[in-house]
């Protein structure tokens, strides 16, 4: 590559970061999940499109390998191991036993009913039964659910990759397949070495990192970013899961209480950006509009199977133990969203040659468009239909802010609903925990400083400014006056 060359690979992908990054909003307004339209961007540079000729799996595998490492370790930085910690087992199972139950239910589908052969079939039902993080991360933080389901959902997409690319790989070699229980014992061994791998890493990792001074703050994401791609390559390369030992890793890291953890987050969420438009267009590159209209029917039926039999056979099968109520149980049944990790996984029969490799391909490729479509811009219906909802009031702000880092200090943004019991009362009879206090209203577009008697109204948004230590106690008395009114907990002395 020349000089030349380069300044016209930096135009040519600076517009269409800017271009995709124009996306993002207009998908946020529009409802249309964004993963869509950054394969859009990539299908329109192709050959049907602008003409660009690319036809390269393998770097497209690789690409999408990286791409999922940076997703994952953002995905894990931002997970509250307060919330995932109750749901774990029920993640756990989820991401394993109703992975293989998705499988085989979806394999079926696609034996039965689309025609294939059981090894295809197979190939086809692992690809599909994992559930994309970077879609799932996205998506939940704009669905107000409850915490426990968020948790699972996120644990989940998290979990679910690891046992899935084991399956995949087993699935598209072109000799003989192992044994059943070999295969079981394989994914038990990765995922056990993944997850040593991973909490060595995180532990040794938070411990160096907050003990070592470092001469400036830009360094701490740079660190810690490169402490979960270590864990991923260290996990690979001992034969073991590396995508679990990164989301580990990065669990840990991220709720270690590192220094400067706003740029932490901050600087992986914009890698996790770069990440997801670079899969999504190449894979888009990758796709051939022309070969593609004789697997809508089969990627439509399989779909069909994945989404309203599959899904629901694992959830309720691996969730009923754990007493979760039938209303959730359907959400998380509707919530298994797909994205990029399917088709990414489709690069893999591509790689190895495997026959009908282009075949399974378009059908994933196909799938993941129309019940991405389908799933993402209605899950809030669907939430609202169950009438399950989020009951939380506030939630912690990212801001990067030395004199609050110092203090241990927190803040919560909290809004009143048009039924919140707080409309009404005065920010004094509010009787917020010593060590926290509202310090700013926003009102009808406008924003001022309350006193004790400023009488709170529906539609205000606080800003609660609070110590670590008395934070759960603050939330826990708002939601108790928007519950309950002024005198919620007054007996008690709440």
């Amino acid at each position: 590559m020349t000089v030349d060359h380069l300044n016209r690979f930096l135009l040519e992908f600076s517009v269409i970061l800017l271009f995709a990054v124009v996306a993002v909003r207009l998908s946020t307004r529009s409802g249309l999940p964004s993963l869509l339209i950054y394969l859009g961007i990539g299908v329109a540079l192709g050959q049907n499109g602008l003409g660009v000729s690319f036809n390269n799996a393998e770097l497209t595998q690789v690409l999408g390998y990286a791409a999922l490492v940076v997703i994952l370790a953002e995905g894990g930085l931002k997970t509250s191991w307060k919330a995932i910690k109750p749901v774990m087992p029920a993640a756990s199972v989820l991401a394993t036993v109703g992975v293989a139950v998705s499988v085989f239910v979806t394999a079926a589908g696609a034996h039965w009913l689309a025609g294939f052969d059981w090894r295809v079939s197979l190939l086809l039902g692992a690809i599909v039964s994992s559930t994309d993080a970077a879609a799932v991360f996205s998506v939940l933080r704009m669905v107000p659910l409850p915490a426990r389901l968020t948790g699972l959902l996120e644990a989940e997409s998290g979990f679910n990759d690891a046992p899935v690319v084991i399956l995949v790989v087993a699935f598209a070699t072109t000799g003989p397949m192992d044994s059943w229980y070999a295969l079981v014992g394989t994914i038990i061994a990765e995922l056990a070495i993944g997850a040593v791998v991973g909490l060595v890493v995180g532990k040794l990792g938070a411990y160096a990192v907050k003990h070592v001074a470092l001469p400036s703050s830009g360094l701490y994401p740079i660190a810690v970013m490169s402490l979960a791609v270590l864990a991923y390559a260290g996990g690979a390369l001992l034969h073991g899961s590396g995508f679990l030992a990164v989301y580990i890793a990065s669990v840990i890291l991220g709720n270690a209480k590192l220094p400067h953890g706003p740029a932490v987050r901050g600087f992986a969420d914009g890698l996790a950006w770069i990440g997801q438009i670079g899969m999504f267009v190449v894979l888009g590159l990758l796709c051939n509009p022309d070969t593609m209209g004789s697997a809508v029917v089969p990627a439509l039926v399989i779909g069909a199977v994945l989404v309203f039999v599959a899904r629901p056979a694992s959830v309720f099968a691996t969730l009923t133990p754990f007493r979760l109520p039938w209303r959730e149980q359907a959400l998380l049944s509707w919530a298994g969203l797909r994205g990029a990790v399917p088709i990414v996984l489709a690069t893999i029969p591509l790689v190895a040659e495997v026959p009908q490799a282009q075949q399974v391909f378009n059908i994933v490729f196909i799938l993941v468009v129309v019940f991405t479509l389908l799933q993402g811009p209605t899950l809030p219906l669907v939430a609202r239909h169950l009438r399950i909802s989020d009951g939380s009031l506030g939630q912690d702000l990212d801001i990067e802010s030395a004199p609050l880092e110092h203090l241990h200090g927190r803040l919560l943004s909290v809004a009143l609903s048009g039924e919140s019991k707080m409309s009404g009362v005065e920010v004094g009879e509010l009787r917020l925990p010593a060590g926290s206090a509202v310090t700013l209203v926003v009102r009808d577009d406008s924003s001022f400083v309350p006193d004790k008697t400023t009488v709170l109204r529906a539609q205000d948004e606080l800003l609660v400014v609070t110590t670590e230590e008395v934070s759960e106690a603050a939330e826990r008395r708002l939601r108790a006056v928007d519950q309950g009114g002024k005198l919620a907990g007054w007996l008690n002395g709440r």
